[in-house]
């Protein structure tokens, strides 16, 4: 039976866990546990390499584990009226991915991976506190003395071997990340200044998405550059408020 089971329906019951079991059921495409009391979605989700449809609507579940990105097969993702407040980068490998459903949670972003779901078709995000606002992180910790270090090496290009430097140094300028303003060519390591600005969507709509930069000053030009793809002359005579409110209006509602 395990082999041969094809669709599940286990919605509105009373599980406050995904029942070992199940994980257990290869041969599975489709999974309703819908209207249940899960707290959480259990890594070993990724075991189950035939699943199509998965719904997980209407239960108390906090996070997404990245594991989930490991169905390749995956078609339409349900996840709505949960608690979630973060999608994990990543879900942009679910590449099979056509309906993805997260309205009514905690979201306040995305990440900017999403783009990467080229064929998704739908995606609903309505009840969430979303951000209407191009709003920047003020809270920034200076780097430190490693950092800064680290900083000068990467952009100057500074020569130097493995065996020049201790293993953990060496390890450390390996994790450096580019800054994705255009106008800079930084880079960071710990330290950054976090920015969600709008950007369109598979051509349909617009949808907040997480940015790092590598210090405030980078702030400004990178505002400017996320708000290009839209009307410049609207941007210009526009109030700020009124502008981020007609692109909240382009999110899809559902």
């Amino acid at each position: 039976l395990g082999r041969s089971l094809r669709v599940l329906n286990l919605s509105g019951n009373r599980f406050g866990e995904v029942p070992p079991v199940l994980l257990a059921l290869r041969g599975l495409r489709s999974l309703s546990l819908g209207g249940n009391r899960l707290h959480g979605i259990p890594p070993d989700i990724q075991e189950l390499r035939s699943l199509e449809f998965l719904y997980l609507g209407g239960n108390f579940i906090t996070s997404i584990p990245p594991e989930l990105a490991n169905l390749p097969s995956l078609s339409y993702l349900v996840l709505c009226d949960n608690k979630i407040q973060s999608i994990p980068p990543q879900l942009a490998q679910l590449h099979s991915l056509r309906s993805l459903s997260l309205h009514n949670n905690l979201l306040t972003y995305l990440p900017r991976e999403i783009l990467n779901l080229v064929h998704l078709e739908e995606l609903s995000l309505r009840g969430n506190p979303l951000v209407v606002r191009f709003v920047r992180d003020l809270t920034y910790n200076p780097p430190s003395l490693q950092e800064l270090a680290g900083r000068t090496i990467k952009t100057r290009n500074v020569p130097y071997a493995p065996s020049d430097l201790p293993e953990n140094l060496v390890r450390y300028l390996s994790l450096a990340s580019n800054c994705p303003n255009p106008k800079c060519g930084g880079v960071y390591f710990d330290s950054c200044v976090r920015q969600i600005k709008f950007v369109d969507f598979c051509g349909k709509y617009r949808i907040p998405l997480m940015h790092y930069l590598c210090s405030p000053e980078c702030s400004s030009p990178c505002s400017s550059a996320s708000q290009s793809s839209t009307s410049q002359s609207e941007s210009d005579s526009e109030d700020e408020a009124s502008v981020a409110a007609r692109r909240m209006q382009k999110v899809l509602l559902g």
